[in-house]
């Protein structure tokens, strides 16, 4: 089988990417649970049942397994570990031991996750990461973790997507905690940094042969008029202030303007993968950001623009160069009706690219509590009743599993899952 379509061979390993908060369920102290206890999600739901996954470790992981899935990117909630600071719990460290576990006694391969969007309700009371205390706070989780959990834990993520954090959080305000401050923003986006710089060189302390990443969210951002030179410019200004300048002091430990260089960071190499999650392109003009007319669109109004992943993957290891991992790729589908035409173009795409992407991890397992749309918003591979926390595999989840065993697309997956799908557009 060759590299034409509609088929097509992958060299990449797959998988699948969770969240902690949007899988777990349960009463933790959180600055998320705080959050929609006011209502404030979509839907008016919280995180305290999401799937439920905490009490069906063991159903989850036979359900991936029977999916032939052998690499799966899963996080861990800080305020479970320590429900106060200085204080860790020996029974959650067990609980994620048993899983860590599970995982590897099926051939499930984990990539771990130490901060996903979420800080406990004992650190927001501090102000978070707006205050210096948070890094030799998150230092001491980490080292805790890693010394308990390390020895069935050989890859980790420090942070996940510190810009959307930062940016949701403490400039636009529709996040946790609500601020909208530019000067806010930009403290917790250096504090995230500086945790993963110092996070990188604990963990590699700890476990020297260890592959540590962040996951940065990386966009396309193009002009709306490519012919208009403040529109180009402007696209430039937005990738830089939204992703490029962060990305540096993570990667590279050097913060650029609008950042400050922060005492005890060295610049150097932070990465031993580049993390991309990618999602869709944004078109600019001017100080304004939105979706392009007349193309593709997922539930939430986000544009499929599958020659976007291969566009910054491309652009980032030449910065960055390296093993690249493709930490979150998928769509909001309710309906699954364009899922597995998304998935076909996207990892066609990966396959015709040459750049060394060696994992994928499609986002997400099973439906989850998506933040602030609630449960909303559909990603799962499988889908969940919330009512009963029944999970039914899609057919998009048995095109996955397919292309797993087949270890790319045959002409009859096509045929079968991609053929008859088709996207809807946004007019």
């Amino acid at each position: 089988m060759g590299n034409t379509a509609p088929g097509f061979d992958l060299t990449c390993e797959l998988g699948v990417a969770t969240a902690a908060t949007q899988i777990e369920g349960g009463d933790a102290d959180t600055i998320w649970h705080r959050w929609a206890a006011t209502g404030a999600a979509k839907d008016g739901s919280g995180p305290d049942v999401a799937a439920d996954h905490w009490r069906r470790v063991d159903a989850d992981a036979d359900l991936m397994a029977s999916l032939g899935i052998r690499h799966y990117r899963l996080g861990l909630e800080w305020a479970r570990v320590e429900p106060e600071q200085g204080r860790f719990d020996a029974a959650a460290l067990r609980h994620y031991r048993r899983e860590l576990s599970a995982l590897r006694d099926r051939g499930i391969a984990p990539l771990v996750t130490l901060h996903h969007f979420n800080d406990p309700g004992w650190l927001s009371e501090e102000g978070g990461f707006l205050t210096a205390d948070a890094l030799p706070r998150f230092t001491a989780y980490t080292e805790r973790v890693v010394t308990e959990l390390g020895d069935l834990v050989d890859e980790w993520i420090t942070v996940n997507e510190p810009n959307v954090f930062a940016y949701n959080g403490y400039s636009l305000g529709i996040w946790p905690p609500g601020r909208r401050s530019t000067r806010d923003m930009l403290r917790v986006a250096t504090g995230l940094a500086r945790a993963h710089s110092e996070g990188y060189r604990r963990i590699h302390a700890l476990q020297p042969r260890a592959r540590v990443g962040v996951a940065q969210h990386l966009r396309v951002f193009d002009p709306l008029h490519r012919g208009n030179p403040l529109d180009r410019a402007a696209a430039r200004s937005t990738e830089y202030l939204f992703q490029g300048a962060l990305t540096r002091a993570m990667c590279r430990g050097r913060f650029l303007a609008p950042f400050v260089q922060p005492k005890g960071i060295r610049p150097g190499t932070y990465y031993d993968f580049l993390g991309i999650n990618y999602y869709s392109r944004g078109v600019v003009s001017g100080p304004n950001e939105r979706t392009a007319s007349r193309v593709a669109v997922n539930d939430l109004g986000w544009e499929i623009y599958p020659a976007g992943l291969v566009e910054v993957a491309r652009r980032y290891s030449e910065l960055y160069p390296g093993p690249i991992y493709i930490t979150e790729n998928g769509t909001a589908d309710a309906a699954d009706s364009f899922r597995s035409r998304f998935l076909y173009d996207h990892l066609k795409a990966v396959a015709d690219s040459g750049l060394p992407i060696e994992r994928y991890y499609h986002w997400t397992f099973t439906d989850n509590w998506e933040w602030a749309e609630g449960h909303t918003a559909r990603f799962g591979l499988v889908d969940l009743d919330v009512a009963t926390q029944r999970r039914t595999v899609r057919e998009s989840g048995r095109f996955y599993a397919d292309v797993i065993a087949h270890r790319g697309v045959t002409p009859d997956a096509h045929a079968r899952w991609v053929a008859p799908q088709r996207y809807r557009t946004n007019g």
